[in-house]
């Protein structure tokens, strides 16, 4: 394998990545189909591809919709709510979109209820801004068709959503929030909450959590009160950009051991997302030890995929 095409699935990396975990919701399954695409890459004959970008970022998107489509026998089986598993994005450049907003948490969630087919057509219209030729030629359909898969996910997706609050106004909240909950002050919390404001707790089945939804303000506002007493007032609290907004992570003994990210709206809080399956917070640890986990002997740094599975230059 040549230096120049190593350096092609190097620069593409970020954009499979941002791709793949947008689909799956899973940066660990996301990293797989990194993977899967870097393999396939030193298989093919490369002198016969026109575009290289164009060629990994179809491969690496049909891995994911066959991931995808596997996965939702699993997630039924899931123990209580499945979420999906949050990124730092502040300290992951390998998202690598030109747009952020298919990597909100709360959208994540959305897009999971759509079919695999459906979901890839959003987001690489929406993250991505691919014209819909070329989403119909990595998906194998017609234009029209193409065109269609994006119209009606786009259809769910505003169904699903409320208008969204700016950045700045995103992190007051989150702040007030977590003040709120922290001195167990009810009524504020109350104020901060949309009236059919509900709350998930993902514990993977390996840790206490809900199994299901809380739902309204009252409910809402006395349960945030009581995880913060029983988990968070004599813990490490950190606020960190996980999936382009302002969340808060929760660490003891310097490990995270769960986030709250909240979806905020014009009409107040209207999710609470608790992710407390330690599978799942693994993204959302900061650049040093990330920077540990791609030092050791399975990694290579140069492409970022493991070395045992084949690497070879």
């Amino acid at each position: 394998m040549s230096e120049g095409d190593v350096a092609a699935f190097v620069a593409a990396r970020g954009r499979l990545f941002g791709i793949a975990y947008r689909i799956l919701g899973s940066a660990g399954e996301a990293e797989d189909v990194v993977q899967d695409t870097w393999l396939r890459w030193q298989r093919a004959d490369r002198g016969a591809v026109e575009d290289p970008t164009a060629f990994l970022a179809t491969t690496a998107t049909r891995l994911a919709i066959n991931v995808a489509q596997s996965a939702r026998v699993r997630r039924e089986r899931y123990v209580g709510p499945w979420l999906p598993e949050p990124v730092e994005t502040a300290a992951d450049p390998a998202l690598g979109a030109e747009r952020a907003e298919a990597v909100d948490l709360a959208l994540l969630v959305l897009l999971e209820r759509l079919s695999p087919t459906e979901r890839a057509a959003y987001v690489l219209r929406e993250a991505f801004d691919y014209p819909y030729r070329q989403i119909a030629e990595v998906l194998g359909v017609g234009e029209a068709n193409a065109r269609q898969l994006v119209s009606r996910s786009r259809k769910h997706v505003r169904e699903g959503r409320r208008a969204r609050v700016e950045p700045g106004e995103h992190r007051r909240l989150v702040e007030a929030f977590v003040s709120a909950a922290t001195t167990g002050d009810l009524a504020e919390l109350e104020r901060l909450l949309a009236v059919d404001v509900v709350a998930w707790a993902d514990g993977g089945g390996t840790v206490h959590a809900a199994k299901r939804p809380v739902l309204g303000r009252d409910r809402v506002a006395r349960f945030m009160a009581w995880v913060a007493a029983k988990r968070w007032l004599d813990a490490e609290r950190r606020f960190v950009e996980a999936n382009g907004r302002t969340a808060l992570l929760v660490l003891r003994d310097g490990e995270p051991k769960f986030l709250v990210s909240l979806e905020t709206t014009v009409d107040g809080i209207a999710q609470v997302l608790l992710v407390l399956n330690p599978d799942k917070l693994h993204h959302v640890t900061h650049v040093a030890s990330q920077e540990r986990a791609l030092s050791g002997p399975r990694w290579d740094r140069t492409t970022g995929v493991r070395r045992e599975e084949g690497f070879q230059r």
